[in-house]
Parts: C-alpha cells; structure tokens; sequence
C-alpha cells in the first residue's frame, strides 16, 4: 500500500520527528541529540508543524519494552505523514520499522552507521548493519549529515541515493585562548570510538612541553573512562589531562574561550560539530576522521595513529609560524560556516519533496 493523500493544509506542514529518548538529558550529551533538536526548532521555525516522539531505550539495541514504545508511537501516525527518524532508533529494529513503510513517508537520519560503532564483536556488527540496510532501503529517503558520510552509507548499504544535510553553527565571539599555545581542549562523549585512549597517549609523548588538556564530555562508557583516566595516571599526566565531565551552557562556552587548540582522537565520525563549533570561535584544529567539518583549517591525522598525532602536537608547540598559519585559516573558515537555519532548510526541501 502506498501513502495515502494529505488531506488539509494542517498536514501539509506535519512532520513527526521520531527521537531517541534521552535527546535533552544533559548527562546522555552527544552530537546526533544535538542535531534532532536544532533541526526540530529549525523545521518548527519554518512553519512546521513538529510532534514529537521520543522514546526512551537502549538503542540502536533496545529491548522489549522499546521496542513496543515505539511501534505504538508509528501506529499511532496517521496514513501519508512525513516521518523523520533518528537512525540511531529505527535503524536496529526493521521489523518494527518497516511495516510502516507502506503506508507513511519515513525519512531516516543517520548520524552514524551502526556497525561503525567502534568495540562491537563481529557478530553484533554484522546483525546490526544487516537490520540497518533493511530498514534504509524500506526508507523513502535517507539523510547523513556530511558528504563523505553519505558516500560511506551508499556503498555500505548498496543505497542509490542518500541526501546529505551539514550541521549549522552558531555564531560565537573568537576565543581568547590562554597563551595562544598551551591550553588544549577535546569535546567528546568518553567511548572508545571518540579515541581518549589515542589522545593520552599522543600527550605522554609530549609530557616534556608545557600544556593542559581538558576533555570535556559524558563519560557514557564507564569502562572507557576509568582506563583512559588510568592511562593519563600511568603517563604521568593524569593531573595535566582533566575530566570536568559534560559541560553545556556557561561553563562550556568558558572552556572554548580558554582553549588554544582543539583536538579530537575519534577513529570513526560522520561529521564532527564539534570542530565547526571551535572553529566559529577561531580555535584551530588538529583532528582525525572529520575532512567534512575540518575543511582546510587544521590538521588531519590518521585515526588511531597515537604516533602521528603526537606529531602533530610537538609541531604546534615548537613551530610558531605554523601555529600562526593555522589560527589564520580557523578565523577564515570561521566566516563561511553555515548556520541551522540553513540546515533546516535544506531538510525540509527534503521532506517537503516526499509529499509529492
């Protein structure tokens, strides 16, 4: 059965935005939760009509309780409604997902595929990016938030097209750093995937220059955390390399303005706001796995290299006119970055083109 007719103007301007359930807890911080909401107030600011439905899980391997949450969320939509679902919920559960693909108009948004989440057994990786493929292919359309990402998903899931919709950024005053060298900061939610592990151990090979790294992020793998913090202890640097935990509002905006330098370790991203985040304040960058964000305003490094960024680092501290060189082309990047309100648009071309 295919989509039925939008009967009033009312649905027209519908969206039902399909989010993980912990998307405003402060503590489950993370890029993907702050996309849906900024996308969400930009739809709404466009004139979409957007209801919600969050629905608490362990996604994208949620148990029975879950999942039943969620099939009464999709049952409860209306025949021929635009859905827009957060990949990280629909994509591991096809079979409650994909029998409502006849009869709605489901856009999926994936932040990230699930098997690229780093740790998993083979076997969990395999089962997971097998239920993804048969739910993007049920999908009306897909939507990955930069363009090597979307590239990635095209080939992994044999897709013939996926959109592409880059985060906005907001606008933010230049950081004044601290002395324009020494103050590092990494963003990060503490997984394996966002490479803590990488970073300590790229900063023990500089232990000798003067620096302090903040890691500033939800310590949602606690495992993780505890090792990464026994690692900085072992190197002798545990008191140089600190864990404040997450950070929003005023206290964040505090460590971008103190930092001279950011850095991210991640051996997989789709994107990375973080680094345009820093960038809209002039902060430069030396990361891995974000060509999309990064553009030409920093340095890339290979993911899980510990050598090559330590590289990087000494680099920065001893070679000035580089520092000099990459600050520049941060403020001049920091000019072009695009805000939410373009991102919304863009996403609700999209939707918009479902209706048709």
């Amino acid at each position: 059965m295919s989509p039925g007719p939008v009967t009033n103007a009312a649905s027209d301007r519908r969206v039902h935005f399909v989010l993980p359930g912990d998307v405003d807890d402060p503590a489950a911080a993370s890029g993907g939760n702050v996309y849906d909401r900024r996308i969400s107030a930009g739809l709404a600011a466009l004139g979409a009509d957007v209801r919600e439905h969050a629905v608490p899980g362990s996604w994208p391997r949620p148990d029975a309780r879950a999942r039943a949450r969620l099939a009464e969320s999709l049952a409860g939509i209306p025949d021929g409604a635009v859905v827009l679902l957060d990949g990280l919920v629909a994509g591991g559960v096809p079979d409650v997902v994909v029998p409502h693909a006849g009869r709605l108009r489901l856009a999926v948004l994936v932040h990230l595929p699930l098997a690229e989440e780093t740790g998993l057994d083979p076997a969990t990786a395999a089962e997971l990016d097998a239920a993804e493929r048969a739910c993007l292919r049920a999908a009306a359309a897909v939507v990955a938030t930069g363009p090597a990402a979307a590239g990635r998903l095209a080939r992994r899931h044999r897709l013939s097209r996926v959109h592409t919709v880059v985060p906005g950024t907001d606008p933010a005053p230049l950081a004044p750093g601290t002395d324009g060298v020494s103050g590092l900061l990494c963003v990060a939610s503490v997984t394996p995937r966002k490479g803590h592990d990488v970073l300590v151990a790229a900063l023990a090979e500089v232990a000798g220059l003067p620096w302090t790294c903040t890691c500033a992020g939800p310590p949602r793998d606690a495992g993780q955390a505890a090792r990464v913090a026994a690692l900085a202890r072992r190197a002798g640097i545990g008191d140089r390399v600190l864990f404040p935990g997450p950070l929003t509002g005023v206290p964040l905006e505090r460590a971008y303005a103190a930092a001279d330098l950011f850095v991210l370790a991640s051996r997989a991203e789709t994107y990375g706001m973080v680094v345009t985040e820093a960038l809209a304040r002039g902060i430069p960058v030396v990361a891995s796995g974000v060509a999309d964000a990064l553009g030409e305003a920093g340095l890339l490094v290979p993911p899980g290299d510990a050598a090559a960024l330590a590289a990087a680092l000494r680099r920065w501290f001893t070679d000035e006119p580089w520092r000099k060189r990459l600050r520049s082309a941060a403020r001049e990047r920091r000019s072009r970055l695009p805000g939410w309100d373009v991102s919304a648009g863009n996403l609700a071309a999209i939707l918009v083109s479902l209706r048709a």
